[in-house]
């Protein structure tokens, strides 16, 4: 999410699996994408998941606490898939296809969250959005770092707002999903993005 990590989710499929928690946050992301944080109430909650309204607070304190867990842990997500992604690359340019292909992959498949991000972000406790905030500054910087390394004259201000673009770019995909299959909306974002990034070189 960094600069925008957001949706117009109707569409939006459910990752699977975990635990009953992130079953929880699952299900709380598609409604509030849906019909936005104030539209939601935990006992809607609680039915998308086929539990009471007040079962849910055995999990969580309160409807705010599942919307900062939820933005927080993606938030966490993407910094983390993001490091690992360029350690394991064997260069720069491997560097930056494997962030491409990260996000995508995060963006075709969790529409809702960009959605809820970019529409609730303002509804999280100022502790937790404040958190939320500097892990995507930090996710920025992995993908700064890595331009600067294909592009070592270019400013560092001109490669940020690349990224932040480029992000613009591949988070879109709450307007798009289901327009075209996966696999050549994913092909099409990576070429765009791809080629937006390398017009920071300037």
């Amino acid at each position: 999410m960094a600069t925008s990590v957001s949706s117009t989710a109707g569409g939006t499929r459910r990752p699977g699996g975990g635990s009953r928690r992130t079953e929880i946050l699952d299900a709380a992301a598609q409604l509030f994408a849906r019909h936005g944080f104030h539209g939601v109430s935990m006992d809607d909650i609680g039915a998308a998941v086929g539990m009471t309204g007040p079962g849910l607070y055995r999990h969580f304190a309160s409807k705010t606490a599942v919307l900062a867990e939820m933005l927080v842990r993606i938030s966490e997500q993407l910094l983390a898939e993001g490091g690992a992604r360029v350690v394991a690359a064997a260069d720069a340019p491997a560097a930056l296809d494997a962030l491409l292909r990260g996000h995508i992959a995060f963006a075709l498949g969790q529409p809702a969250l960009i959605t809820v991000h970019d529409r609730e972000l303002g509804n999280v406790p100022e502790t937790a959005r404040r958190r939320i905030r500097r892990l995507q500054r930090l996710y920025v910087e992995e993908w700064v770092t890595v331009l600067a390394e294909l592009f070592p004259h270019a400013a560092q201000a001109r490669l940020r707002a690349a990224v932040h673009a480029a992000f613009g770019l591949l988070n879109s995909t709450p307007h798009s999903v289901g327009e075209l299959p996966d696999a050549e909306l994913a092909q099409l974002l990576h070429a765009m993005a791809h080629a937006s990034l390398m017009s920071a070189a300037g």
